[in-house]
């Protein structure tokens, strides 16, 4: 039976913030999801994330930066992101200290989660899962937004569309390949970056949700065993 709990945080003591944790008795391990910058955790990609990899045992916790929390259009200040990622990570590890601990998100929720990761390890937490990591600007090429991904110390997977604007992969590969063994990616062929592919691809944007989940509960398995 899914277990899904609303729960509220506060962030740098400035804002209170909204979170979802979505477990099950099946549950193997609890991943720590961040929103892109232009939806919530409630935005139905989000949804059908987390209740995909419901499915394959990862539970969730879901949560909302300030800015989206209080209605505001424009992104906080990466420090008050950055300290939403860790309060957050604190949050879950408290609400399933048995279980093996992961964060990462969407698009901006997933960077954030890297730059917090940066700066200082994030509690309890064995690795990070990036759902489309935005590399760049659409149509504006670099790798900048990569550099401080050097500075983490756990493993990564990342997971990346062929037709991701925010992410070339010519330019995300040596990235993730000076990365060494910390750094996995996986390339949906056909997806652009929320994982929608075209009809003639011959796959259906559900097809494509289930290889997701199903690629993050095989490397989780293994880290959590680790």
């Amino acid at each position: 039976m899914k277990d899904v709990r609303d729960l509220k945080f506060s962030v740098l003591d400035k804002h209170e913030v909204s979170a979802v944790l979505q477990m099950s008795e099946k549950s193997s391990c609890l991943l720590v999801l961040g929103h892109g910058a232009g939806a919530g955790m409630s935005h139905p990609s989000m949804t059908a994330i987390a209740d995909e990899l419901g499915t394959v045992g990862i539970a969730t916790l879901r949560y909302q930066f300030p800015y989206m929390e209080e209605h505001r259009g424009i992104p906080d200040p990466q420090r008050v992101l950055t300290a939403t990622v860790t309060a957050a990570v604190h949050v879950a590890a408290k609400c399933a200290p048995k279980l093996p601990l992961f964060a990462g998100g969407k698009s901006m929720g997933g960077r954030m989660t890297s730059l917090a990761a940066a700066e200082q390890p994030l509690e309890n937490v064995k690795g990070l899962v990036f759902f489309g990591f935005p590399l760049h600007p659409p149509k504006r090429p670099s790798d900048k937004r990569g550099e401080h991904l050097k500075l983490v110390k756990v493993p990564m997977l990342f997971l990346q569309g062929t037709r991701d604007d925010l992410a070339d992969l010519t330019l995300l590969g040596p990235v993730r390949e000076a990365l060494g063994a910390l750094a996995r990616l996986h390339i949906i062929d056909g997806a652009d970056h929320s994982f929608h592919v075209l009809k003639r691809s011959g796959r259906t944007d559900t097809e494509v949700l289930a290889e997701l989940a199903g690629t993050v509960k095989t490397w989780a398995s293994a880290l959590s065993v680790s």
